[in-house]
């Protein structure tokens, strides 16, 4: 069974987003991070998004260079959307017009691709998609970049948690801007 894996990006007080607007992460991002985040991007069989993260993402990373470019461009993408809509529409790049879109359940949408033969499936995307994909149950695992700056109040991948979720820390990076990658397992993930 494939597992589901959510990458995001926090702030040191655990804010995926300001209550002011968005966070700047790229202000600390690193060479060395970017490396590292393409890499375990490179071993995903699909990356998954909400649709308006892959809107986002579909106007930024075509004609975007870097280590992650690659990465972002050449593995497939599922995308998944209440209302539906033609990927094509947004993006005429490669990899991006031909994603698949799922507009059923979203657990039941997970559910049955991590069934699927083939390579770990990759989350990203906005706040909203991140914590819908907290309430299914089925993340296999958290990987966190905690950049160096507080936003003091905001929005949280964590605050509509209904009990403690207790955390296996597997793997920790620092990179030289003082971001930091922390990669953790569920121990009991809504009572599974």
């Amino acid at each position: 069974m494939r597992k589901l894996i959510l990458r995001i990006s926090v702030s040191i007080d655990g804010f995926m987003e300001s209550s002011n607007g968005k966070l700047d992460f790229a202000r600390s991002r690193s060479p060395e991070g970017a490396a590292w985040v393409a890499e375990k991007m490179g071993q995903a069989g699909a990356h998954l998004m909400g649709r308006k993260a892959f809107c986002e993402m579909a106007s930024f990373w075509p004609d975007a260079g870097g280590v992650l470019a690659k990465a972002m461009n050449e593995t497939a993408k599922i995308v998944f959307s209440r209302k539906g809509f033609d990927p094509a529409q947004v993006s005429t790049a490669k990899g991006w017009a031909d994603a698949k879109v799922i507009t059923g359940d979203l657990a039941e949408g997970i559910s049955a691709l991590k069934k699927q033969p083939g390579k770990d499936l990759m989350a990203h995307g906005g706040l909203e998609f991140a914590q819908n994909l907290m309430q299914t149950g089925l993340i296999d695992e958290f990987c966190m970049a905690m950049h160096p700056v507080a936003a003091g109040s905001g929005f949280g991948l964590f605050e509509k948690l209904g009990k403690p979720l207790y955390l296996k820390l597997i793997e920790t990076k620092v990179f030289s801007t003082g971001a930091m990658i922390h990669v953790y397992q569920p121990e009991n993930l809504f009572n599974k």
